[in-house]
């Protein structure tokens, strides 16, 4: 047996690894675990300037992408092209048997997707937790455990504050345009929490990588690192409900010191 443990990280968009659980991830690398990365778009839609296809975005920001999954020390990435802005529509059966593959091929001991309010209510992260929930319950007892991210409401608020005091405005448009109150609104209440902090700057690294999402002068480009240790050197987790009788990953490593070793076989399929 393999006694090298594998997670698989399933999201929508470049980015959204690395705000998620990027901290999760860079802590699971260094403590040798296979990181797995599965990102369902390129993200074509998400300029700030509008929400217009725009393929040569989508170059980009795949290209991002690979700068944050290098950050976080991701061993695989698996980059999709299925239309940002649809997929909760689009491509349904294809997305899923994708999950499903992903899982069966790389036999994680835990994968990590959104809750079912999509951190901030974004209809392609719902459709993706509704593909890879579907994908491992079909698995039944065989199936990994599936841990879905979350996060508290005062974070956002607190970076966004941070930025605004130095004289940064938001903009209409984009990412900046939510309220940061929405992130983490509607979450289930985390069953755990994760100490990432000495994993903080490699996280914050991984955002600023998304350079056409953040922008050199927004909020996370003039964070500290002790800030970016304060706001983001702790992540949240929820487990959801399956019938798998694997161990329970990130429980466990949850309850470790983050200067423990971490050594827990991979199970198999």
């Amino acid at each position: 047996m393999n006694d090298r443990p594998t997670v698989l990280a399933v999201f929508a968009h470049p980015d959204d690894e690395s705000l998620a659980c990027g901290g999760t991830l860079a802590r699971l690398a260094e403590e040798h675990a296979r990181t797995v990365l599965f990102c369902a778009s390129r993200g074509e839609r998400g300029a700030a300037t509008g929400p217009a296809r725009d393929d040569a975005l989508g170059v980009q920001r795949a290209q991002e992408l690979r700068c944050a999954a290098e950050a976080l020390g991701v061993s695989d990435l698996l980059q999709f092209n299925h239309p940002d802005g649809d997929l909760r529509w689009a491509d349904v059966t294809p997305l899923l048997a994708e999950i499903v593959m992903a899982v069966q091929r790389f036999r994680p001991s835990a994968v990590i997707t959104f809750g079912d309010d999509g951190l901030y209510w974004h209809l392609d992260h719902v459709g993706v937790h509704e593909r890879t929930t579907a994908a491992v319950r079909l698995m039944g007892a065989e199936a990994p455990p599936l841990y879905y991210v979350t996060m508290p409401r005062t974070i956002m608020p607190a970076i966004v504050a941070n930025a605004a005091a130095r004289g940064w405005t938001a903009p209409p448009k984009g990412f900046w345009s939510l309220a940061p109150e929405s992130f983490g609104l509607g979450a289930v209440e985390p069953t755990i929490v994760m100490d990432v902090s000495p994993w903080a700057e490699q996280k914050l690294g991984a955002i600023r990588c998304h350079l056409t999402q953040t922008g050199p002068d927004d909020p996370f480009g003039v964070m500290t690192m002790d800030q970016a240790r304060r706001w983001l050197g702790v992540e949240h987790f929820h487990r959801a409900p399956t019938d798998t009788q694997m161990r329970p990953f990130l429980e466990e490593l949850a309850m470790l010191t983050p200067n423990s070793k971490f050594h827990i076989p991979n199970s198999t399929l």
